[in-house]
């Protein structure tokens, strides 16, 4: 009998090492930078991550072309007091862009790209899913490094335009920066956030 309640005794203290771990992942003290299209950003891609952030103790400041209410393809809706065109990347610890329809707003926005360089530069967290990444390849931040993205001829072409190595996957890391292509693959690629976050 004692060897068999050794092993149980094991266990358990394993187990509780190992919960007590998962306990640790902690955001406090972080601050993270959410952008989102004014119209028709892809909720899930914005809730999930979003709502992870916060429950890790994260300062998450969501910022778009506008403020006031932003409404994304689903019908969610999200009140925005912070404009993109005032945002600077040096409080942050990560620059996420949300995807959806309306996130080809930010393709060619100036703004957006001052941002991502900026950030880049600093060696922060930069994250994008859905139709997003195309804004960091048209930055350049995106050169040389593997990536993915939503899949059209268009998202595709862009990529090959900006030397952008696609990778067909559901989230992909490089170095610091996170994509993902997609709805499906918003609570992935939040965790992956978190991990560059907590690393």
């Amino acid at each position: 009998m004692r060897l068999p309640l050794l092993l149980l005794t094991l266990f358990v203290f394993s187990g509780c090492k190992q919960e007590k771990k998962e306990e640790k992942v902690s955001l406090s003290g972080k601050k993270i930078l959410m952008v989102i299209a004014f119209q028709n950003f892809r909720d899930e891609e914005f809730k999930e991550p979003y709502e992870l952030f916060k429950k890790l103790g994260a300062e998450v400041t969501v910022a778009s072309s506008k403020k006031g209410e932003a409404k994304g393809m689903l019908g969610m809706t999200f009140q925005v007091e912070n404009l993109l065109s005032e945002q600077s990347a040096d409080p942050y610890d990560a620059i996420i862009f949300v995807g959806g329809m309306g996130s080809t707003e930010y393709w060619d926005n100036p703004d957006a790209h001052k941002l991502l360089l900026n950030a880049n530069t600093k060696g922060k967290v930069i994250g994008a899913i859905c139709l997003a990444p195309v804004t960091l390849a048209k930055a350049g931040v995106l050169r040389g490094k593997k990536a993915t993205v939503y899949p059209t001829d268009e998202t595709l072409r862009l990529f090959r335009e900006n030397e952008v190595s696609y990778t067909q996957a559901d989230v992909v890391v490089d170095g610091k920066i996170v994509t993902a292509s997609g709805p499906q693959a918003a609570k992935k690629f939040g965790e992956k956030i978190v991990e560059l976050l907590t690393k």
